[in-house]
């Protein structure tokens, strides 16, 4: 079809860059304009925030968000570094930089990053999609602030006061002439918050809702045991009654350039609740390491039946049966992780497979050592149900 038989040509091609882009179509960058896009902005700077936490490795900061009575969303988090414009090396770009640039330099990567929304869209999409945006960074005992509309800046970085720690706080104000709705749901925020702070061991996140005319609501969460607290609990949510017995474990492998948190528990049940999580994200249709995990423990559950004479010579590892009664949370962190699929709710790591697979090997026959009587019980469950269907 020719350009002439039509009236179109290059002269009529429109190239939007920068914040005009971003504003054009907004559902490329956060999702969509209704509620769903307006909780990405969300995720987008509580992401940076937790990352910035996290940076040090010393999992004991803090991340507070708060959603004010006059719309807006708070962020504040006391990361080491909260600087406007970054001093030599810092090994990524200023929050300057993040909030006026889609290219501004090399950010954190890797197992290091956690990935709290489905996107990684940046601080500039949220600072072009917001009717007003304001930054306050401390450092070095001075609080220095920003502010910007849609985008643009209206009030350059200034020494505003003193500050005692480091850290920054991002406050937003979603546009309405964009979105749907600029009202958020705060159980929305807090289960993904829950979620995040389970999956990172010792990190604090709090949100506050300044807006329900009854008065202000709040939580807070920290677990010091990670992903063995986000068993317990879901088992507790399960209303089992049954004091949870849960096993788990932490490891670092080269071989997949990354580290695994796994917690196990059998239940009463004969559903299988396996989840999993690759970068702090949910992988949803599972992947290479809910598949070794599956692996593991069925050789374990095998070789422990076999080696105590009970009925187990023709179980087939395959068998999803064997992992029936079973509830668990499988989490790797991995410097180069790959999703498979548009939505990325698949890992196809595959060396996380055999790397999964042979810790929970090793972790789980080591408790069933430990524990014969317990562990007598949950194989011959297992044999039990196998055998009887």
């Amino acid at each position: 079809m020719s350009g002439e038989g039509t009236g179109y040509d290059a002269a009529r091609i429109e190239v939007l860059e920068g914040r005009e882009a971003v504003r054009k179509r907004p559902g490329m960058w956060v999702g969509s304009t209704g509620e769903r896009g307006l909780h990405q902005m969300v995720f987008e700077v509580v992401g940076r925030a937790v990352n910035q936490v996290l940076a040090d490795g010393s999992r004991s900061g803090f991340v507070d968000v708060t959603l004010t009575s006059d719309g807006g969303v708070r962020v504040s988090d006391d990361g080491p570094e909260g600087s406007f414009q970054a001093a030599g090396d810092t090994g990524g770009p200023d929050l300057e930089a993040l909030l006026t640039s889609f290219h501004a330099g090399p950010e954190l990567r890797g197992r290091h990053i956690t990935d709290v929304g489905q996107f990684r869209a940046g601080l500039f999409v949220v600072n072009a999609l917001s009717s007003r945006l304001t930054a306050e960074a401390r450092c070095e005992g001075v609080r220095r602030a920003h502010e910007y509309a849609r985008g643009v800046e209206v009030v350059p970085p200034a020494a505003v006061g003193p500050a005692t720690g480091s850290g920054t706080t991002i406050a937003f104000w979603p546009d309405s002439e964009i979105f749907e709705t600029t009202r958020c749901s705060f159980a929305v925020l807090a289960e993904r918050f829950r979620q995040v702070a389970f999956l990172n061991r010792g990190l604090g996140i709090s949100l506050t809702d300044e807006r329900p005319a009854g008065g202000v609501r709040a939580v807070s969460f920290r677990f010091p045991e990670g992903v063995r607290d986000l068993v317990a609990t879901l088992d507790a949510e399960t209303g089992s009654g049954v004091q949870p017995d849960v096993i788990g474990f932490e490891r670092e492998d080269p071989r997949m350039a990354g580290t695994m948190e796994v917690a196990l528990l059998w239940t009463g049940s004969r559903e299988e609740r396996i989840v999993g999580f690759a970068n702090s994200r949910a992988t949803r249709e599972g992947g290479t390491h809910v598949d070794g995990f599956r692996d593991g423990v069925a050789a374990t559950v095998i070789a422990y039946a076999r080696e105590r004479g009970l009925p187990a010579a023709d179980l087939d590892p395959r068998d999803d049966r064997i992992c029936g009664s079973l509830m668990a949370v499988v989490s790797v962190k991995l410097d180069r992780p790959q999703y498979l699929g548009a939505t990325g709710g698949l890992l196809g790591n595959t060396e996380v497979r055999d790397c999964v697979g042979e810790a929970v090997r090793e972790h789980l026959g080591n408790w069933f050592e430990e524990e014969p009587e317990r562990a007598a019980q949950f194989v011959d469950r297992v044999v039990r149900c196998v055998h009887q269907d």
